[in-house]
C-alpha cells in the first residue's frame, strides 16, 4: 500500500472500495484501469449537469515560485472584463454514488458506464492541462461514496495535491456534499476558491419524495457553517492582512427547475431567503432534463425559458432591489414566459409611469424597462450638462423599444405610445420595432396620450 496523502486514503483503499461497490453496480471487472483518457470522457460527461460555473468571483496575482492566477472575470468558455476568454476543467472525482435521488444519472439504481479518479490522477491531469494551455481552472464535484466525509477527503486530497505538491495557484471551485462534517468543511475553505452546497429541489416535501436519502437541515448546515466562518475570516482579515482568506469568492447553491409542482414563487422565496441569511455569492436554475423512467417525474424536459425567466427575476432582485413579492404571488406564481419581469411588473403598475428621465432619481429609472445600472448612471451624468431627448438616450444606447412606454422626455411622450396595457403588451411581445422618432404621425381626436401643446401648435401652424 503506497500512501499518498496525510489523511489515510491511499490508491489501495480506493481501489478496494470500487471493488466493494462493483456488485451493486454491475461493476465490470477492471474498469479501475481504463486509462485517463477513458474515465475523463466518463466523469466529464458525468459532471455536465452541475451548472455553476461562471464568474469566479475572485482575484489572485501570480506569485514567485507558484504555477498560475485566478482571474477576477469568468471561466468555462465565458469572458473576462478585458475580454479574454478563459475556461476551466469541470468534471467528477468519481460518479459512484449511494444515494438514490431520481433526477440525477449517477443514482444508485441507475447504470450508466462507472468511473473513479484517484486523487494523484486528477492533481495530474489538471496540472497537466494547465501546462498545456487547456484550462485556467478546475471545477470539481462528485457522487457520494461510503459517506460524504469520505467523498469530501477525496476531493481535500486532490486539490491539496495541486495547491502544496504541484504549487497550482489557480482557480478553484468544488461543490461540498450534503451532510459532510464542519471540519472537513472548513478544512477545504481553506485552499478553494468557492465553495457549492446543492440545495437542488426547492422544498423538503420534493426532497422526500425524489432524494429520500437527503434531508433538508443536511443541505443547510454546511451553507450555515460556511457563512459563519466567511463572516469570521472578514473579520481576521480586517484585523491582520494576512490572515487566511477563507472560501474568497464565496458560495453558491444550485436547483432543479421543473423536475417537481414547485412554482416559480416558492422558487424564488427561497432563493430570496438563501442570499439574505447565507450571504449566497449565486443560485443556480438548471431546467430539467428527463434522466430516468420513474413515474414521479415528468417525462418532458422544463422549458428553458422558464430558467432564463428566474435568472432574469433573480437579477432584479440582486442587482434592481427589487423584493419577490413585487413580481409574483401566491395568486400568479409563475413568470410570463413571453415578458420579462421587469417589463411584466411596470406593466402591472402603470400608476408609476410615465416618468420624466430629466428628474427622476436612480431607484425610479432602474424600475424603468430598458434602463439598467449602467444606462441610470449615465442619464443622470448626462442631464447635469443639458437637458434630455429621445434621440439622446438613444445616442447613449438606452433600449427604446422597451423604455419609450414608460417614460417623457422634458415632458414628451413617446412618438405613437400609448399607455395602455394591451398596446404596452402587444408591442413588447411583437418582434416589430418602434416608429423612428420624427415619423410622421395622423392627429386624431382620440388619443389617450395627446402630444404636447407646443407641437400641436407646430401643426396647425403647417395647416394655416
Amino acid at each position: 500500500m503506497h500512501p499518498i496523502n496525510q489523511s489515510g486514503i491511499d490508491d489501495d483503499d480506493i481501489l478496494s472500495l470500487v471493488y466493494f461497490l462493483g456488485d451493486k453496480f454491475k461493476y465490470i471487472e477492471g474498469l479501475i484501469s481504463v486509462d485517463i483518457e477513458n474515465k475523463l470522457e466518463i466523469l466529464a460527461s458525468a459532471a455536465k449537469y452541475d451548472n455553476a460555473c461562471t464568474s469566479c468571483g475572485s482575484h489572485r496575482d501570480n506569485v514567485d515560485g507558484m504555477i498560475g492566477r485566478t482571474s477576477g472575470g469568468c471561466l468555462v468558455h465565458t469572458y473576462t472584463a478585458d475580454g479574454r476568454s478563459l475556461s476551466l476543467l469541470k468534471v467528477l472525482m468519481h460518479n459512484y454514488c449511494i444515494y438514490d435521488c431520481q433526477y440525477c444519472v449517477n443514482r444508485s439504481s441507475n447504470d450508466p458506464p462507472r468511473a473513479i479518479f484517484t486523487p494523484k490522477e486528477l492533481a495530474d491531469l489538471t496540472i497537466s492541462f494547465y501546462e498545456r494551455n487547456y484550462i485556467e481552472g478546475l471545477f470539481l464535484s462528485s457522487g457520494v461514496i461510503k459517506n460524504p466525509d469520505y467523498t469530501m477527503e477525496l476531493m481535500y486530497e486532490a486539490i491539496r495535491i495541486l495547491r502544496n505538491v504541484y504549487l497550482f495557484n489557480g482557480y478553484v471551485h468544488v461543490k461540498a456534499i450534503p451532510g459532510a462534517s464542519n471540519e472537513i468543511i472548513s478544512k477545504m475553505g481553506l485552499i478553494v476558491d468557492r465553495m457549492s452546497v446543492n440545495i437542488e429541489l426547492p422544498s423538503e416535501a420534493s426532497l422526500k419524495l425524489l432524494a429520500p436519502n437527503k434531508q433538508k437541515q443536511a443541505i443547510l448546515k454546511p451553507m450555515e457553517h460556511i457563512h459563519d466562518t466567511i463572516r469570521q475570516s472578514k473579520y481576521e482579515l480586517s484585523v491582520y492582512k494576512k490572515a487566511p482568506n477563507y472560501i474568497p469568492a464565496g458560495q453558491a447553491t444550485q436547483m432543479i427547475v421543473g423536475a417537481t409542482p414547485d412554482t416559480d414563487y416558492q422558487i424564488m422565496r427561497l432563493s430570496e431567503g438563501l442570499y439574505k441569511k447565507y450571504w449566497l455569492r449565486r443560485v443556480y436554475y438548471t431546467a430539467y432534463m428527463p434522466v430516468g423512467t420513474n413515474t414521479l417525474l415528468p417525462t418532458e424536459k422544463a422549458p428553458l425559458m422558464r430558467e432564463h425567466r428566474l435568472y432574469q427575476c433573480d437579477w432584479m432582485i440582486r442587482w434592481y432591489g427589487y423584493k419577490v413579492d413585487e413580481l409574483l404571488s401566491e395568486q400568479n406564481p409563475f413568470l410570463d414566459p413571453y415578458l420579462d419581469p421587469k417589463c411584466n411588473w411596470a406593466m402591472k403598475n402603470l400608476s408609476n409611469f410615465p416618468i420624466e428621465v430629466n428628474t427622476a432619481p436612480r431607484e425610479s429609472l432602474l424600475r424603468v424597462p430598458g434602463i439598467g445600472p449602467g444606462g441610470a448612471d449615465k442619464i443622470i451624468a448626462a442631464r447635469k450638462l443639458g437637458s434630455l431627448s429621445f434621440e439622446a438616450l438613444k445616442k447613449m444606447r438606452i433600449v427604446l423599444k422597451r423604455a419609450a412606454y414608460f417614460i417623457t422626455c422634458n415632458g414628451r411622450v413617446y412618438d405613437h405610445v400609448i399607455m395602455t396595457e394591451e398596446h404596452i403588451y402587444r408591442n413588447l411581445v411583437s418582434s416589430a420595432k418602434l416608429p423612428e422618432i420624427d415619423a410622421p404621425k395622423q392627429l386624431t381626436l382620440f388619443d389617450t396620450q395627446p402630444l404636447m401643446l407646443s407641437e400641436m401648435c407646430k401643426d396647425l401652424k403647417h395647416i394655416g
